[in-house]
């Protein structure tokens, strides 16, 4: 394969599934409609931070645990399933007050506790470890030399290449809820609707089966 044929076809694989309505987008997007662009960013930015650990793992062979154990697997999947459904019913039962004006105002949840929010819910799906580990080595050109750095540079790219189209679904999401912010009996439905995504997203990972 010539080196035009090869990053056409690695950039193009990892830009579609960038796009694609994965976990990871809808996760973002329901934090940019409770609480804003700023905290919705910070949650983007948790999840790239995630995603790079978990690179380093399939590079440094860590990630073959998730696919070679069983008990780990499931201890990590239903740590992420109990993550998500205890953030979802935390939005179920705030009576709308993650959409109302004063709440984005003066936000319970920081800049930086988003940031580490996004870090744990990227870190505890082992969806992302099995994927970053089937994905990245099917690029890996063995006479370039030195694997691992091939597959952290690969893994890079396609988080590089995830920036871009997250932090515009970021504010995309924020912009076009501004109204709905000003209204608290929208409000207290539109926290019902981000309360239900993450909780539905919590029993998807659990549901997730392990695949060798």
């Amino acid at each position: 394969m010539s080196e035009l044929a090869y990053w056409t076809v690695f950039l193009g694989t990892a830009l579609a599934l960038c796009l694609s309505p994965g976990p990871d987008l809808l996760y973002v997007i329901s934090r940019s409609i409770a609480q804003g662009t700023k905290v919705g960013l910070a949650s983007a930015a948790g999840l790239w931070i995630g995603a790079f650990i978990h690179v380093l793992a399939v590079a440094f062979g860590l990630s073959a645990l998730l696919v070679a154990s069983t008990a780990a697997f499931t201890v990590v999947k239903y740590l992420g399933a109990a993550y998500l459904a205890y953030l979802g019913i935390q939005s179920l039962f705030s009576r709308g007050a993650s959409f109302s004006l004063p709440a984005v105002e003066t936000s319970k949840l920081t800049p930086a506790q988003a940031l580490r929010q996004g870090i744990l819910v990227d870190l505890l799906n082992p969806k992302v470890a099995i994927f970053f580990m089937a994905f990245l080595p099917q690029f890996v050109r063995p006479h370039r030399g030195n694997t691992s750095l091939q597959l952290i540079i690969l893994g890079v790219i396609v988080i590089a290449v995830a920036i871009p189209i997250e932090s515009f679904f970021v504010v995309a999401a924020s912009r076009t809820t501004g109204f709905f912010r000003q209204h608290p009996r929208t409000s207290l439905w539109l926290d019902r609707a981000l309360g239900s995504v993450l909780v539905s997203l919590g029993i998807r990972l659990a549901l997730l089966e392990q695949r060798r």
